[in-house]
């Protein structure tokens, strides 16, 4: 062969392997859909707890993948939340601390890595908080207004639609809106049936609350399962699936806490191939982790100077440990909630700073009509004028003390508060002195959002409450 056609067919060959390798690598590389529920504790799924909830898409999806029982969440309340995930970011450093803030723009986020391996990322439905969404740089997303459950079926459509030999991966983010508050009207299941959170008061308007509750559990596990069925039927059969919610339940104790109710939330990975059907892992995992786990495992890194750390080993299976110890920490939600708490877990120790005990903790749950006030929280209060019992559980949702720590492996529902104990006052200190450190690391300038109501002036969030103008 002539030396000439010799050399321009090694010219086209390296102009191959320049070229072709980067779209056969793109297509290589497995799905991403990454589905979200809207304010459900990790206890109430049927494969955590035995409440009566009822998911059985969530079983479904246990049996094909990882479930890991000590997932966390950077924060209680939804944009926080879902800023971390999307940042990799705890609040204090991206700037998203109270609900509705949004993290600073010059931050790098979610969809910005992903594109870089050559994805396209998509988002339908409440995936950073509402209409926050244009902010974070997506290829596409839709229906992200409060309860636009029209996001569901258009994530259907758009899987359905999309030419499935596309060279460019994707990684798509699919929120529902349930069992976000307001909840169905009617609900089939059955108050006795149904298991009450510790910390709840046992009365008729509390089981009627709780069936309603129910029923949004199962639409949010009935979308699950709508999701789940259309990414494994239009995408690839290595399509990672992941499943997970923005925080614990609008219940008291739950949203706007750092107790486990508040921030231990579901989650479940199946990667086909990769994660062992029917598994369990203990692995310590947090929602800020999401973005450096699913980017190693599609071939790529995220920066060491994010907080989140990747647990693809745990995936794997290569690894039953992940992080030694979690931080959670929650500002406030505009006027409504003004209660700044930071917490730290280390093992079976969880200690919870509250860093203006003075204040009054208060939600939509219990103040004023016009906010939110709940039938089975008056009768919370109504049972407290007799039942001792009742009494200690509404003063506890309101006062809490600077310091509280619980032992979880005997007490998990963190009922018996061992901060004044003299045997504990060393781990206390410690753990005190950690979340301190930790609050300077991060710049977390403890600022309070909102105008707070106090403990001394209890018509401000007691029965009764009246509308302050600085808080309306």
């Amino acid at each position: 062969m002539p030396i000439a056609p010799l050399r321009f067919i090694l010219c086209l060959s390296v102009l191959a392997a320049v070229l072709v390798p980067n779209t056969l690598q793109a297509a290589a590389k497995p799905d991403i859909v990454v589905f979200l529920t809207d304010d459900q504790s990790q206890l109430d799924t049927s494969i955590y707890g035995k409440r009566g909830m009822k998911t059985p898409n969530a079983e479904r999806l246990a049996a094909a993948g990882v479930t890991f029982n000590n997932a966390y969440v950077a924060s209680p309340t939804c944009a926080p939340s879902r800023a971390a995930l999307l940042t990799g970011l705890m609040p204090a450093r991206n700037g998203a601390e109270p609900n509705h803030a949004r993290p600073r723009p010059e931050i790098k986020k979610w969809p910005a890595y992903f594109q870089e391996l050559g994805y396209e990322v998509v988002a339908y439905g409440k995936v950073s908080h509402y209409k926050h969404t244009v902010d974070y740089g997506f290829d596409s997303f839709a229906h992200d207004t409060f309860h636009d459950h029209e996001a569901i079926p258009a994530a259907v459509k758009f899987l359905a639609d999309r030419d499935r030999e596309s060279t460019r991966p994707l990684c798509l983010m699919v929120g529902s809106n349930w069992p976000h508050v307001p909840w169905p009207k009617e609900s089939a299941f059955d108050p006795a049936a149904l298991r009450l959170p510790e910390t709840s008061v046992d009365t008729t308007a509390t089981r009627e609350a709780r069936t309603k509750l129910a029923a949004a559990v199962k639409n949010a596990d009935d979308d699950l399962g709508t999701i789940y069925d259309a990414a494994r039927k239009s995408l690839d059969d290595k399509a990672i699936f992941l499943w997970s919610s923005d925080h614990g339940t609008q219940w008291p104790f739950g949203k706007w806490n750092c107790y486990e109710e508040g921030v231990r939330v579901p989650l479940i990975v199946d990667w086909p191939g990769v994660t062992k059907p029917g598994s369990r892992s203990d692995a310590v995992v947090s929602w800020i982790d999401f973005l450096p786990t699913l980017l190693e495992a599609v071939g790529g890194q995220a920066p060491a100077d994010i907080d989140g750390e990747s647990f693809t080993s745990v995936l794997r299976g290569e690894s039953d440990k992940h992080r030694d110890r979690i931080f959670t920490t929650h500002s406030g939600d505009g006027n409504l909630n003004i209660y700044p708490i930071r917490a730290l877990r280390v093992g079976n120790w969880k200690y919870i700073m509250n860093l203006h005990p003075e204040f009054a903790f208060a939600t939509h749950i219990d103040l004023p009509a016009d906010l939110g006030r709940t039938k089975y929280w008056e009768s919370w209060e109504e049972a407290a004028k007799s039942d001792p019992n009742a009494a200690e559980i509404v003063k506890r949702y309101h006062a809490r003390p600077a310091d509280e720590l619980y032992e979880l492996s005997s007490d998990p529902h963190e009922q018996k508060n061992l901060a004044a104990d003299p045997e504990h006052v060393s781990r206390v200190k410690e753990m005190q002195a950690e979340v301190e450190a930790w609050m300077e690391k991060q710049g977390d300038e403890r600022k309070v959002y909102g105008v707070p109501r106090l403990l001394s002036d209890e018509s401000s969030y007691g029965p009764g409450a009246v509308l302050k103008d600085k808080q309306e």
